[in-house]
């Protein structure tokens, strides 16, 4: 086996991995990535990007169904399925090759196999099971990601109940589909399937979907699905399913405790995630592991000098942006540049895709209360704004909280049309620390969504104008 030598080595080329490493030989190190499968890791390939990808064939179906509102005639307008899976798959395959270019450019060298903490600073390469070479480097980041979480008794099987993967590439459009789990991944898959055909109904076991969302935004949300045609189960629990050959009955308990069962054609799980700690060389060392994610400190450095941790292999949230982010500060503090800053969590916004978009970045309502802040808190519903009536996009809600001692922007949540787009305004205002003056004042441009921001803001101080 050969050993070669580098300053950083990256386990994991997904968001945080490869940004890392880029950020890293642009800094003057030599690096290397060591990646067992595709460059770009789940993101690119099988999650951000081709979900948006099935999700936009949605949209234009949709838009398509509502032309003749806008005074034109389409007739016998269908989806193909195979059409829409092989596109998601090429634009993913294409930013994978993007990467592969960008990390070619940086002179970032690609090491092909699955890697493996052996020692201090030294890294264990093996392919299809067998050793091929070794790696020693100073510093070597974490950046495994993570996987699919599944319940004792729900495990996918890949035909009858899927996982994320399988959902992006459906070999069957699904009459009926049941979604086990109502967090961004879950009501993403809901939408797009309801979209375009499927009838479906989302299980959740806490009290609203969107559980991590505000719950006036969440309940927004549930009230347009169900208009779309979705069943919502909130408070309720899938106790089994029972395959049979081309169909799950699922059987649910609600909080009363009353069961009842369905049949589906299909079903999705999506409980959540779990980090890929397993089989990366942890035993041994002095990294520590709760609740299968990696324990870091503000700039990503685990309890092993010398190993650090980034992306979803750590803590929440658990994003691709936030993952790049700690790829960066942690790659810089490795550097010793000045100025790096601690990544603050509360300043990246969520955004989910569905119809409509969700996006929210800070607090809450009840958990800016929680804090013990006094508040101040605005809305704007997307139907005072000309914009979103002249798209055909009126449903739609922004709201902002305030310090009402300090005028301090403490969250903003967002839904309705491209509000994944809007939600980057509010997300500089926090990290710039704006204050509600500095919001009322800004001004912005006519006829645009975005007026919808000013308005929410205006209105937390009772100034609105179109309200």
């Amino acid at each position: 086996m050969s050993e070669t030598n580098f300053d950083l080595v990256v386990i994991g080329s997904g968001p945080g991995g490869y940004v890392a490493a880029i950020r890293a030989a642009q800094l003057g190190m030599k690096t290397a990535v060591i990646e067992r499968e595709h460059l770009g890791g789940i993101c690119l390939n099988w999650g951000c990007i081709p979900t948006k990808a099935l999700l936009r064939t949605a949209d234009v179906y949709t838009l398509i169904k509502q032309a003749e509102t806008f005074g034109i005639k389409v007739e016998g307008a269908s989806v193909d399925l195979k059409k829409t899976v092989e596109r998601s798959r090429q634009v993913a395959k294409q930013l994978s090759n993007g990467v592969q270019h960008l990390l070619k450019k940086n002179k970032v060298s690609v090491i092909d196999g699955h890697g493996k903490l052996a020692g201090k600073g030294k890294i264990e390469v093996s392919k299809d099971g067998k050793a091929v070479s070794t790696v020693a480097a100073k510093h070597i980041i974490l950046a495994t990601g993570a996987r699919a979480r599944t319940l004792p008794g729900l495990e996918p099987d890949g035909k009858l109940v899927w996982t994320y993967k399988e959902a992006l590439v459906p070999d069957v459009m699904p009459k009926k589909l049941l979604v086990i789990g109502s967090g961004a991944i879950g009501i993403e898959f809901a939408s797009f399937f309801n979209a375009l055909g499927a009838d479906v109904t989302v299980v959740e076991v806490l009290d609203r979907i969107l559980p991590v969302e505000d719950a006036e935004i969440s309940a927004f949300a549930e009230k347009s699905f169900k208009k779309q045609g979705m069943t919502i189960k909130t408070a309720t629990t899938v106790t089994e399913l029972k395959k049979s050959a081309n169909s799950v009955t699922a059987t649910f308990k609600d909080k009363a405790g009353k069961t009842l069962s369905d049949t589906f054609d299909r079903v999705i799980l999506a409980v959540g995630i779990v980090g890929n700690v397993e089989n990366i060389g942890l035993e041994g060392t002095k990294v520590k592991v709760e609740k299968s994610h990696v324990v870091v400190d503000e700039y990503s450095r685990t309890s092993e000098p010398g190993v650090y941790a980034i992306g979803d292999l750590t803590g929440p949230p658990w994003l691709a942006h936030k993952a790049s982010h700690e790829g960066v500060i942690c790659v810089e503090k490795i550097a010793g540049e000045k100025d790096v800053h601690p990544l603050n969590t509360s300043n990246i916004p969520g955004c989910t895709y569905c119809h409509p978009q969700v996006a929210s970045v800070g607090l809450t309502e009840a958990a800016a209360k929680e804090a013990g802040y006094e508040i101040r808190v605005g809305r704007f519903p997307f139907i005072g704004n000309g914009k979103a009536i002249a798209l055909g996009e009126p449903e739609g809600l922004i709201k902002t909280i305030f310090d009402a001692r300090t005028g301090e922007m403490l969250g903003a949540h967002m839904i309705g049309a491209e509000v994944t787009e809007l939600i980057q305004g509010y997300g500089i205002a926090r990290t710039l620390e704006t204050t509600e003056i500095d919001l009322m004042q800004t001004v912005f441009p006519h006829p645009t969504i975005s007026e919808a921001m000013h308005e929410s803001v205006l209105d937390a101080y009772g100034k609105a104008i179109h309200f």
